[in-house]
């Protein structure tokens, strides 16, 4: 098993930032692609950005030019810095790899 923690979500003014990341646990070997998930209220969970273990990375549109995924594989964390924030980025952002998920984190965005 594989487990994901999330942080560094918060309360952020549009045009700020943020960094979450996301620490992972356990059969830490079996992890391959990761990723960023996140669904707000009475929305569907969506993809937000996903990196391979070599480091190619995808965005959904909404966030190309303002967020950018990382990862650090000798610490197991995964990284996901906001840029730009609008209020429609706020949602629970979730932490994804290997078919596990994080609890989640939340980020609003408000003023």
């Amino acid at each position: 098993q594989v487990q994901l923690v999330e942080s560094g979500g918060g309360l952020v003014q549009p045009g700020g930032s943020l960094r979450l990341s996301c620490a992972a646990s356990g059969s830490i070997f079996s992890i391959n692609s990761m990723g960023w998930y996140r669904q707000a209220p009475g929305k569907q969970r969506e993809l937000v950005a996903a990196i391979t273990s070599y480091g190619t990375t995808n965005y959904a549109d909404s966030v190309k030019g303002r967020f950018t995924i990382s990862r650090d594989n000798a610490k197991n964390t995964l990284y996901l810095q906001m840029s730009s924030l609008k209020p429609e980025d706020t949602a629970v952002y979730y932490c994804w790899s290997s078919g596990y998920w994080g609890k989640g984190t939340l980020v609003t965005v408000s003023s």
